[in-house]
C-alpha cells in the first residue's frame, strides 16, 4: 500500500510529496478502496481499511503521525478483533510521507534492500515500469539508398453534377374545378347600395373598391360554373370549359 501511494501521489499530487494531508483526504481522493483495489491486490473493503489502518498508525516509519492517533491505532490493532475503521476517528488528523522511507523505497517488490540513488532515479524506474519504452523503428543500412516518396496522387478535377446546379421550382397551377376560397383576387368590384355577397348575402360597403367580402372571405370577382364548377368571372355569359350559360349563377 505504501508503495502505491507513493506512486500515486508522485503522479497526481506531487505536492504532498514534501506537505502533509488529512487522513480523510488519504482515503476518501488520493487512495479510495474503489480505484485502487486491483492495484492493491486486496480483496475486499475490510482488508483495505485494516492495512490502512497499520499504515496510519506509524508502522514501519511509513508515515509521519502524531502520537494520539498512532498509540490509539496500534492499540486497537493488538486487540482480537480490531475494529477495521478505527482511524475514521482521525479523520481531521495531519499525516506526511516520511522522507527517510521515501529515499530507501525499493524499485519492486523483493528487493527492499537494494538502495536507490535518489527519489529522482527512483520516479524514473517506477514510470519505466508502469509503461516501457516503445523499441526504436529498424534503421536501413547505410548502404542502401533511402526509399523514394510514393508520387502524391493526381488532383481529381471537380466533377459537374446535375445535381448540384439549382433546380427552379415550377409554381404548381391550381386545379379548375376546387378552386381556393382565399385565393388572391387580381381584380376589383366597387359594390353599389343594393349589392350583396352571393355567399353570406350581408351587405357590401358601398363606392369601394373591393375583392372579397368583408364578412366572409368569398372572392366577389369570380363565380362558379353551375354546371361543371369551373371559376367564371363577373361578366362572363358562358363557362369557357364546358359551355354552359352562366346566367343561372
Amino acid at each position: 500500500m505504501f508503495r502505491h501511494l507513493v506512486r500515486t501521489i508522485r503522479a497526481r499530487f506531487p505536492q504532498y510529496l514534501s506537505q502533509p494531508f488529512n487522513v480523510s483526504e488519504l482515503h476518501q481522493t488520493i487512495l479510495p478502496y474503489r480505484l485502487n483495489r486491483r492495484e492493491l491486490a486486496l480483496e475486499s473493503n475490510e482488508d483495505y481499511e485494516i492495512t490502512l489502518t497499520q499504515l496510519l498508525s506509524g508502522a514501519r516509519d511509513y508515515m509521519i503521525v502524531d502520537d494520539p492517533m498512532r498509540d490509539a491505532l496500534r492499540a486497537e490493532l493488538a486487540t482480537v478483533n480490531p475494529d477495521p475503521g478505527a482511524f475514521k476517528q482521525f479523520l481531521s488528523a495531519r499525516v506526511a510521507i516520511s522522507p527517510a522511507a521515501l529515499r530507501t523505497l525499493a524499485v519492486g517488490p523483493g528487493d527492499e534492500a537494494a538502495p536507490t540513488a535518489n527519489a529522482a532515479a527512483s520516479a524514473t524506474a517506477e514510470r519505466r515500469a508502469v509503461k516501457p519504452a516503445p523499441p526504436p523503428p529498424p534503421q536501413p543500412p547505410s548502404s542502401a539508398p533511402a526509399p523514394a516518396p510514393p508520387p502524391a496522387p493526381a488532383a481529381r478535377e471537380p466533377r459537374t453534377s446535375r445535381a448540384s446546379a439549382p433546380i427552379q421550382s415550377i409554381p404548381a397551377t391550381p386545379r379548375t374545378s376546387n378552386p381556393p376560397v382565399h385565393a388572391v383576387g387580381t381584380r376589383t368590384v366597387v359594390p353599389t347600395p343594393d349589392d350583396h355577397c352571393r355567399s353570406c348575402g350581408e351587405t357590401l360597403p358601398v363606392g369601394r373598391p373591393i375583392t372579397f367580402c368583408p364578412h366572409c372571405g368569398q372572392n366577389l370577382t369570380t363565380m362558379n360554373c353551375p354546371a361543371c364548377g369551373s371559376e367564371l368571372e363577373l361578366g362572363w355569359k358562358f363557362c369557357p370549359a364546358c359551355g354552359r350559360p352562366a346566367a343561372t349563377q
